[in-house]
């Protein structure tokens, strides 16, 4: 079993790995491609994968994580060239052998690269398969997406950050980024980004880039470019990256949150050249912040906790930092202020994952002890477990795209959707609705509590002084949810979920991803793909009778 995000821990052996990636690359006969909510049918409309043969575990194990990166300006593609781009491996080869059966019933018009750009394949007759309405010759992606997006997959397997195109069926990454001294194993995008820089990567061996993700697709090698080096060979903290996240409307800043208990703030404008002249910790039990002497970087050291940060959530509007670790602990910072406001202990064990609602008013968590845990930023306290799980709980999140079927546009959210994700394979979805939620009643000296519906405010002690760390709560007196839906949804442990307007996507632990479309968003979008092969049809015959993949419409 995995503890933490980016765990030496669970290593696997090179041809082992191979094999169960292998093994993963079809569909499970046993898993469903469809799973039922109120609203209707998510359907599993593709996978995401990774080359197997091009992995290397020279430096253990890690868990496989997603960010989801929407370029604003879509970069025009370098050339395919098969003995350095993933774009012509023999898996997209091989794809041709699946084209018109598509992904569990969807439609395939092409074979789509960069966001929709063309993508040449050479094949043993020496034919040429371009995308839609573009040059079958032509060798250049020209990112000409059908629905206008720039939108990618950045996660990484071993050694290797790999690149997906999100809104191309086809399986294969169409950029990987090799690691020879250290694994990566944690990223982050900023879409906001001014000069270019948008994407963080943390390695295991402490080390911090910063990158432009254009200019990555951009080079057709397998090595960084244009990087900017922070915290080099561990010169500050050797010890794993454990999470990174941009600071909302930080304008350019970023933090780094380590293995342990210490979190660092970068301002990527400064040097990345480390400042050592941080003071010792002595208290390694209390929370701290001590700032850089010299306009270098990181400007600052926090230290949050004895023992591994797990991960760390920026709320929407920056104002808070939510990190949970090893300890069971949750804390929540106020970050301008670089103060401890509230948090608490998990019911058992390690707190993994934490995430906000998008008004700020909610935190959910999940860990060790199989549950998935509400916190109220209003009452600073758990005031609902989601029980579901039948192992650890390894990712949560919000649904900010979700809303109500009887939602008034009002603004106000009474019920909020959010989906978790754990070590037991299932991914489950969750509808909280504080006013029906059933809160215990202050239990009288002696008695047993009894219960209610209505705001848990009315109910319980009020909220508790500023920095303080609550106990874990008694089970019988915190209000328990019930899973809207529980769904096996691969053959390995999860390591994450997210969501977009058209779908959610879930990530496996070896680096295998599937997008489940949205109820409507499947059916538009094999209207859409229909449209588009009959148009193209008329306009000019293809190459090969038997052309593919569609990126899917909004």
């Amino acid at each position: 079993m995995i503890n933490t995000a980016g765990s030496n821990n669970n290593m696997m052996s090179p041809s082992s790995s191979s094999a169960s990636a292998s093994g993963n690359n079809s569909q499970s006969p046993c898993l469903k491609t469809y799973f039922k909510t109120p609203e209707g049918r998510y359907k599993l409309q593709y996978e995401k994968t990774h080359p197997a043969g091009l992995l290397h575990y020279a430096h253990a194990k890690t868990l496989t994580q997603v960010t989801l990166a929407h370029l604003k300006d879509k970069p025009m593609q370098a050339p395919s060239q098969s003995s350095s781009s993933l774009g012509v491996s023999s898996s997209v080869r091989s794809a041709a052998a699946r084209i018109l059966g598509g992904g569990n019933g969807s439609r395939a018009l092409g074979f789509v690269g960069g966001n929709g750009g063309s993508k040449a394949v050479s094949s043993s007759s020496s034919n040429k398969v371009g995308s839609l309405g573009s040059s079958s010759s032509s060798s250049v992606m020209s990112n000409s997406n059908f629905d206008g997006k720039g939108t990618y997959l950045v996660f990484n397997v071993g050694d290797a950050i790999f690149i997906s195109d999100l809104n191309s069926q086809d399986k294969d990454p169409i950029k990987s980024i090799h690691f020879s001294n250290s694994n990566p194993v944690c990223h982050a995008f900023d879409p906001d980004a001014k000069d270019g820089h948008d994407l963080l990567i943390g390695l295991n061996s402490g080390d911090v880039y910063s990158v432009s993700l254009q200019q990555q697709l951009q080079d057709v090698g397998k090595k960084l470019v244009g990087a900017q080096h922070y915290n080099k060979d561990g010169s500050m903290n050797n010890t794993r990256c454990a999470s990174i996240a941009w600071v909302p409307y930080g304008d350019g800043t970023f933090v780094v949150a380590h293995a342990d208990g210490n979190l660092y703030v970068y301002e990527k404008s400064k040097d990345g050249s480390g400042d050592p002249s941080f003071p010792i910790i002595k208290d390694q039990t209390q929370f701290s912040v001590a700032h850089a002497r010299y306009s270098k970087n990181p400007i600052a050291r926090w230290h949050i906790c004895q023992g591994p940060i797990n991960s760390i959530s920026f709320s929407a509007d920056g104002a808070y930092v939510a990190t949970v670790g090893r300890d069971g602990y949750l804390r929540v910072f106020d970050y301008k202020n670089e103060q401890l406001i509230c948090g608490g202990k998990s019911y058992y064990g390690a707190l993994l994952c934490c995430a906000w609602s998008i008004d700020g008013k909610y935190i959910l968590t999940g860990g060790e002890d199989d549950l998935v845990q509400v916190w109220s930023m209003d009452d600073r306290r758990v005031v609902a477990w989601g029980e579901g799980h039948n192992s650890w709980v390894s990712g949560v999140s919000f649904d900010s795209y979700w809303s109500a079927p009887n939602a008034d546009g009002s603004g106000e959210n009474n019920v909020y959707r959010f989906g978790s994700v754990g070590q037991d394979t299932q991914l489950l979805l969750w509808d909280l609705e504080m006013d029906e939620i059933v809160v215990p009643v202050r239990r009288p000296a002696g008695g047993s509590p009894t219960f209610t519906t209505g705001s848990q405010s009315s109910h319980w002690d009020s909220a508790c002084p500023v920095g303080t760390l609550q106990p874990a709560p008694s089970m019988r007196d915190v209000p328990k949810l019930s899973p809207l839906v529980a769904h096996r949804v691969h053959t390995e442990p999860l390591s994450g979920l997210t969501f977009t307007h058209e779908s959610v996507l879930t990530v496996c632990r070896e680096g295998h991803i599937k997008i489940w479309m949205r109820p409507g968003s499947a059916e538009s979008q094999s209207c859409n793909s229909e449209s588009l092969l009959s148009t193209s049809l008329k306009e000019k015959p293809l190459t090969s009778g038997k052309a593919v993949s569609s990126s899917y419409k909004r």
